[in-house]
């Protein structure tokens, strides 16, 4: 793949090219998730940290999962789909210098681009309890640390996230996502805005490409893409749509198997589940490069 048609590459014209409603994203967690969403037709994804640290470990989005855990999510993520995926890298976990590593990662593994926070270490998911921020110098440090790493030869585009709305109010979120954007971020993420109100507010102070972050029963208003693009956003993420969704009817067939009745009403076909898992496209390739038997070779010697 040439650098000019690297995710990275293809995330910049899709965000160039975006008009009126915001760019839907819905999110995925492992390869599979990604490639329903790319058979769905939807441009773009992003790797939830949330979802991924659920689905892989079983646990909360709480720190609890490492760089190397998350890293090789990513590069199996990228490796089943041809969309761009956003990745969350945390908050590049450790010092700036660690930050430059975790994007280089990312980029390796074929993200187009990757999130970094101001959190403290262990971070939180940001409509969950508990959650603080570092030091506003220690947060622009972070993010200009990744677009060294990203100037430095790392093709990744840097979504720079800020959490300070719930501890230290919007104006100093709004005053961090400037300061990203002059060290260098390529799309800005104040997290958790209340009210529609605030939302306009973040994308007409803080100027840029901005995305909006639509978590279920959350914080944040969960508005049509259509407002959205309107206020100003570019970007629209559901993080844990797909999951719940996939968690509900998992709950659900179990129940009934519990029951005793057998849940084929919430089935996919076997034939649908071979297809979209890739059965039909591995078959063409092992039509392609087959070889005859040993009889079939003899038979035509004679």
């Amino acid at each position: 793949m040439t650098q000019s048609n690297s995710p990275a590459q293809r995330l910049r014209a899709l965000l160039a090219s975006q008009q009126g409603a915001a760019i839907v994203m819905p999110c995925c967690f492992d390869a599979l998730s990604a490639k329903l969403i790319e058979q769905a037709g939807f441009p773009v994804t992003f790797m939830s940290g949330f979802a991924v640290s659920s689905t892989r470990l079983g646990v909360p989005d709480t720190g609890l999962i490492s760089y190397g855990e998350i890293v090789d999510q990513a590069r199996n993520i990228c490796t089943a789909v041809d969309i761009p995926v956003i990745g969350d890298g945390d908050t590049g976990y450790g010092n700036p210098v660690n930050v430059k590593r975790t994007v280089r990662g990312y980029a390796q593994a074929g993200l187009a681009a990757v999130m970094i926070e101001d959190q403290v270490w262990p971070k939180r998911c940001g409509h969950t309890r508990g959650k603080q921020v570092v030091a506003r110098e220690e947060a622009v440090a972070r993010v200009r640390a990744a677009a060294d790493a990203r100037e430095e030869g790392a093709d990744i585009l840097i979504l720079a996230r800020t959490d300070a709305r719930a501890t230290e109010g919007m104006d100093e979120a709004l005053t961090r996502a400037r300061a990203f954007a002059e060290a260098g971020a390529d799309i800005l993420f104040v997290e958790a805005p209340k009210s529609e109100a605030e939302m306009r507010r973040i994308c007409a102070e803080a100027p840029g490409i901005h995305m909006a972050n639509l978590v279920e029963d959350g914080e944040t208003p969960l508005l049509p893409p259509e407002k959205l693009g309107e206020i100003g956003y570019r970007l629209a993420a559901y993080p844990l749509t797909l999951m719940s969704a996939a968690m509900r009817a998992m709950i659900a067939a179990l129940d009934d198997m519990k029951a005793g009745r057998h849940p084929n009403d919430r089935l996919l076909t076997f034939a649908e589940l071979r297809e979209r898992v890739g059965f039909e496209d591995y078959y063409a390739e092992e039509e392609r490069y087959a070889v005859p038997a040993p009889n079939e070779k003899r038979g035509a010697a004679e």
